[in-house]
């Protein structure tokens, strides 16, 4: 692993247990989900690139979600 595939992992998994802990607070089940999907994949993925790519589209549809009522 490159120090920008751990830097990236990091990054996202904190990001994801932010959602996490906001969603579980709010009681939204779609940003539960969320959160949890960025602090899982990051273990799965070794490219960094792939890595943002993938956290970015999870993020871009979690605010669509939210945007619908969801």
């Amino acid at each position: 692993m490159s120090p920008a595939s751990l830097f990236s992992s990091f990054f996202i998994s904190l990001i994801g247990f932010a959602l996490f802990r906001y969603g579980r607070k709010q009681e939204r089940f779609i940003i539960i989900l969320s959160g949890a999907a960025l602090m899982v994949y990051p273990y799965f993925v070794d490219d960094w690139r792939v890595s943002v790519s993938v956290g970015v589209g999870i993020l871009g549809l979690t605010y669509l979600a939210i945007r619908q009522g969801l």
